[in-house]
């Protein structure tokens, strides 16, 4: 992208990614924002809101002068920007969740809310599509947006605008939560929801033990296996950009299936047990599935120096590998293919495809069953802030996180593996909070106001 200036792109990953974080870091606080309305107005309204938010604010990275246009002005509006995405994207996925989950029979939540769970990584998926797609049309300056041409990099966001089109179209038509809708009747909505769910024990409890017990673990496992593996595959092992696109959205397609299994599995089996056990099996394959991506590869890096902008602060990696004499030189580009047909001939790409769709499987497992764990946890009348919150500080901060967290462990180590330390103490943190305290909810009612005490049974 071209919102910082031509020398600063050469130094600039970490405060790239410290940019995404905030974009991160906000997402509990539009949670709370944005769930307060929902459990007060209604799930509809909070969801219509957050959509044209963050319809909006994506809409506008593919409008935003660069740097050589309006200066120092640009990077500042595009933190501006992720600070919208960051807060809409706090209300609408507690929204979503609710919306869905209070539609369906208690007997099939897992596999109807397990829909909701496969979107992210398909969009992830489909913006790793239109980029390659966008770069194969194109060149590498045009992609850019060099040379006074149109940067190719601000289709993706432009064609958010039709998504959000059908998104609204859809969302407009849609009738109230039927159980919102009858607790409103009867005059049991919650007037505070952000008091009722973190002041009260009973509710606070439960918030504590979602988060540690479950999100936790269960963003970090989503971020590692997804976003993590690309930035390990072109950032770390030096694999050719075009190339790791190709082998990350191959992984996520044959992989996207078993959120829906995952999810209709937790109808049978229980939500916990799924969710626990993708954590104990990322900690305990996370260090041998990376060291086996490296030999898939061929590449020959053996540490990763890390370099110190005197003027920014910013820090920047470049990996390294060993010449015939020992010394340390910059490691070579590995898995020079730029087209679709080159790759998949190439057997030792279908085995890094099989690493990181092991990973995927792993997300899977954590992502599938979660939005009806938490949908099941919380009493209707404070769901949309109650689960939100856990949620949104697993996936945002645990989870969003990880990339400038990881980036900053090589960076201080040297170590290439240093970076998955943190998704495999979080993951084990969550196993063990999870195996003792986390509550089996499945086929759990989630209407408990028709008890007309509110409480939960």
């Amino acid at each position: 992208m071209t919102f910082i200036s031509s020398a600063a792109l050469r130094r600039q990953f970490h405060r790239c990614f410290i940019r995404l974080a905030v974009g991160f870091i906000v997402r509990p606080f539009g949670a709370l924002f944005f769930g307060r309305i929902g459990d007060i107005v209604g799930r509809k309204y909070g969801l219509l809101v957050t959509l044209l938010i963050m319809g909006g604010a994506t809409a506008l990275i593919g409008l935003l002068p660069t740097y050589s246009q309006i200066g120092v002005a640009a990077p500042i509006i595009l933190l501006l920007i992720r600070v919208l995405q960051g807060l809409a994207l706090g209300g609408q996925y507690g929204g979503a969740a609710v919306y869905v989950a209070e539609h369906v029979p208690d007997r099939l939540r897992g596999f109807y809310t397990s829909f909701i769970q496969i979107t992210a990584s398909l969009g992830f998926f489909l913006s790793l599509a239109v980029i390659l797609i966008i770069q194969n049309t194109m060149t590498a300056d045009e992609f850019a947006g060099k040379a006074g041409t149109f940067g190719g990099w601000r289709i993706p966001f432009l064609l958010s605008l039709l998504l959000v089109g059908v998104s609204l179209y859809i969302r407009m038509r849609m009738a109230e939560s039927p159980i919102f809708e009858q607790m409103k009747s009867a005059g049991m909505t919650s007037a505070n929801p952000l008091v009722e769910a973190f002041t009260k024990w009973e509710n606070l409890k439960h918030v504590l033990i979602s988060l540690f017990g479950a999100t936790a673990g269960q963003g970090v496992v989503w971020y590692t296996g997804q976003f993590y593996a690309l930035f390990y595959l072109q950032s770390i092992l030096n694999v050719n950009a075009t190339s790791a696109n190709y082998i990350v959205a191959i992984a996520l397609l044959m992989g996207m299936p078993f959120f829906i299994m995952f999810g209709a599995l937790s109808d049978r089996i229980g939500r916990k047990w799924i969710i626990l056990a993708g954590c104990l099996l990322a900690l305990l394959t996370y260090l041998p599935i990376y060291k086996a991506m490296q030999s898939a590869a061929g590449s020959n890096v053996v540490t990763a120096t890390s370099q110190k902008n005197p003027v920014t602060g910013a820090i920047s990696l470049t990996p390294q590998s060993a010449n015939e004499t020992g010394d340390l030189v910059n490691a070579p580009k590995v898995f020079p293919y730029t087209s679709f047909g080159e790759l998949v001939s190439n057997a030792s790409a279908w085995n890094l495809i099989l690493l990181v769709f092991i990973q995927v499987i792993w997300v899977t497992m954590v992502y599938g069953p979660i939005a009806a764990y938490l949908v099941e946890a919380f009493p209707a009348k404070i769901r949309y802030t109650a689960l939100s919150l856990p949620y949104h500080i697993g996936n945002g901060v645990f989870g969003g996180l990880l990339p400038l967290i990881g980036l900053s462990v090589i960076a201080s180590t040297g170590n290439i593996y240093a970076g998955l330390y943190y998704p495999m103490i979080i993951a084990g943190i969550t196993f063990i909070v999870g195996a003792i305290f986390l509550r089996e909810t499945r086929h759990k009612s989630i209407v408990e106001f028709e008890t007309g005490t509110g409480e939960r049974h």
